[in-house]
């Protein structure tokens, strides 16, 4: 194909000029103020255990497409694998009696405990090294 017609990129020319400068006017909008962003530092092996843990036992408990993969695969230690099954039995015992939302929150507070009490429940885990 060849090149525009000369008209037709003068308007082209316009239209992008005009767009530009109208993104620039004095009556738009103020941007919408930035999200919070979390800290850039380290999360600590607690957060870590009772994030990962907590996420991987309440897809279990709901049953996703994804809660049947292994241990490894989810990026459990051994300990937080431990910690992940008690907190399935505990959830489904919860389930039975409370309901699924009762069952989800008992979950993250059970998690939260057990990480907090093992300390990240890192230690099993031949592949985990401390952060450098």
């Amino acid at each position: 194909m060849g090149t525009m017609p000369r008209t037709a990129r003068y308007a082209a020319h316009i239209l992008l000029t005009a767009l530009a400068l109208s993104g620039c006017s004095s009556s738009a909008p103020p941007p919408a103020a930035a999200p919070e962003t979390p800290s850039a530092g380290p999360s600590s092996p607690v957060q870590v255990c009772t994030s990962l843990v907590s996420y991987w036992a309440k897809e279990t408990l709901l049953g996703t497409k994804w809660s049947g993969l292994d241990w490894e695969q989810k990026g459990l230690s051994n300990e937080q694998y431990a910690i992940h099954e008690d907190a399935v039995a505990a959830g489904r015992t919860e389930e039975r009696t409370g309901g699924q939302r009762k069952a989800l929150e008992l979950i993250d507070r059970f998690v939260a405990r057990r990480c907090a009490e093992q300390d990240g429940a890192t230690g099993s885990s031949e592949n985990w090294r401390p952060p450098t």
